[in-house]
Formats: structure tokens, C-alpha cells, sequence
């Protein structure tokens, strides 16, 4: 197939999809245009009706702001790099395996299917003062009452988000670096072999440099996903510091209007910053991985 065969199967697939596009983009950009100009000033409800700054440098001395903003930053790269780590171990270890059954790609799909909203559930029942672990614990003469489990809900340094979102997003790292090293194929390998390598020094030299970008990469989507999400936190997290997203639905959703602007504000922020990770994710992707970068970016 020629360059030009190429352009115009590319111009028909852009034609078919364009009804649904356009549909999806102006709600997007629809929805993004309003929320910019109400963080700006223009919230008729609240009187505001004139561009201004003022909301996004009221944040700049909000201290609940930068208490959520520092959490937000902290348990998104902590439970991006714990997901990683644990994913790129995971497609490691089971690399040849996934090659002889697909099954162990099945396994590792199921719990991408899980809800964050169920997974959190689920943990709550687990890991809550009152929860399985507790009453096992008690059970077992290791605590004198199931209240004096440690508390990995709703707790100061944010342990059960980050178990949430780790349990969640290391099948998918795990998924993303199995994919990567399917088609890089073991030709390295057993070229290293050839050459005297031990398993450790192949592990080390090959395997891991090899698998390491794709990883890199979908932890780059996992943080932007974490840094902006809301159901986990809110059930699993602490009133205060909460994470932006819960900051941003408790200021929306006062009763005083005039909260409104610097709400929309936050999530302007999250969005933006959230942008930035996904453009940083598709540059990468291209450079390590060498998964085609749309021509937009």
C-alpha cells in the first residue's frame, strides 16, 4: 500500500468517526471552555461577570490547597511507583508463562474489570479497624480488641488509597510490559546466552532495560489517572488534607455561590496538570516504547 492509498484510508477513517467526534469534543471542550471561564470570573450566580485572576491566586495562599495538592502529588507517586515496581516484576516473572497460556493474560485482565468505587468497598471490609483482618487478628490473641488494628482507613499518610490503587493498577502495568516484551521477542536473550551471560546478568542488562520503558510509560498514565481521581479518596481518605478532586467536589457543592469559581478553579488545575502527564506519556511512548505519537503532538 502506497503513501496515497495510505492518506486516503486515514481520511475515510477520520470521515466515519467524525459524527461521534464532534459529538464527544464539543461536550469536552464545551464543558472545559465553561468551567475556564467561570475559574476567570464569569459565574453570573455568584455576580462575577469579569475576567480576573483572583480565584487561582487565592490558591497560591489557600492552605488546604496546598496541604491536599502536597497529598496529591505524594500518594500519585506513590502508588504509581509501587505499581510499577510490583508490574514490572509481575511481567517479568511471568513472561514465559503468559507466552505458552493465554490464560494468565485472562487473570491479569480481571481486575481491570473491577471498579475503583467496588475495589474500595471491598478493601474497607478488609483492612477497616472492623474489618476481616482486625477480627483475624483478634481471633488469633494479636490484638486485644479489633479496634486496636492499625488503621489503614481513612488514615493521616493515606495507606489504604495507595493499597486501592496499587491492587488496581498493577495488572495494567503488568498487561502494558508483557505487551512491550511480546514484541521485542527473546532474540536479545538468548543472544546474551550465546555470549556467556548468567540468568542474573541477562535479568539485569537485557530483560529489565528492555521492559523498563513500557512500564515507565504506563505509570505515567497511572499517575495522571490517581492525580485526578475521586471515588478512592473520598471513601478511603482523611476530610482533611483530602485530595484535590475531593477538595474540588466539597467547594462545588457548598451552599455559599461564591465558593463556586475557586472549586472550578482546582479541577481546572487537576485538568490541566492531568493534560500535561498524558502529553508527557505520548512523547514517551514514542521514544521508549516506539507506539506511533498522533501528529496533534
Amino acid at each position: 500500500m502506497n503513501r496515497f492509498q495510505i492518506s486516503n484510508l486515514k481520511l475515510k477513517i477520520l470521515l466515519s468517526l467524525a459524527p461521534a467526534l464532534l459529538v464527544i469534543g464539543g461536550l469536552f471542550a464545551g464543558g472545559l471552555l465553561l468551567a475556564l471561564a467561570q475559574s476567570l470570573g464569569y459565574f453570573a450566580p455568584a455576580g462575577e461577570q469579569a475576567f480576573t485572576l483572583t480565584h487561582y491566586r487565592a490558591l497560591v495562599s489557600d492552605g488546604e490547597f496546598l496541604a491536599s495538592l502536597r497529598l496529591t502529588l505524594l500518594l500519585a507517586t506513590a502508588a504509581a511507583a509501587l505499581s510499577a515496581a510490583a508490574g514490572l516484576a509481575l511481567a517479568v516473572a511471568l513472561r514465559d508463562l503468559a507466552r505458552r497460556s493465554a490464560a494468565i493474560n485472562a487473570l491479569l485482565q480481571v481486575p481491570l474489570a473491577v471498579p475503583h468505587l467496588a475495589m474500595a468497598v471491598a478493601l474497607i471490609n478488609v483492612i477497616a479497624p472492623s474489618g476481616l483482618l482486625a477480627r483475624l487478628a483478634y481471633g488469633a490473641g494479636l490484638i486485644s480488641v479489633p479496634a486496636d488494628f492499625p488503621a489503614l482507613v481513612n488514615d493521616r499518610y493515606g495507606i489504604g488509597i495507595i493499597l486501592a490503587y496499587v491492587l488496581k493498577e498493577t495488572p495494567f502495568i503488568a498487561l502494558m510490559t508483557l505487551a512491550a516484551l511480546a514484541r521485542v521477542g527473546d532474540e536479545y536473550e538468548q543472544a546474551a546466552r550465546t555470549l556467556g551471560a548468567s540468568a542474573w546478568q541477562r535479568l539485569r542488562h537485557v530483560t529489565l532495560p528492555l521492559a523498563a520503558p513500557a512500564a515507565v510509560s504506563a505509570s505515567l498514565v497511572v499517575f495522571a489517572f490517581i492525580f485526578g481521581a475521586f471515588e478512592v479518596p473520598f471513601i478511603l481518605g482523611r476530610p482533611y488534607p483530602a485530595m484535590l478532586s475531593v477538595v474540588a467536589q466539597r467547594r462545588y457543592l457548598s451552599t455559599d455561590l461564591a465558593d463556586r469559581p475557586g472549586a472550578v478553579a482546582v479541577a481546572v488545575i487537576i485538568a490541566l496538570v492531568t493534560a500535561l502527564l498524558v502529553w508527557a506519556y505520548l512523547r514517551l511512548a514514542r521514544a521508549l516504547v516506539g507506539v506511533e505519537r498522533p501528529t496533534i503532538f
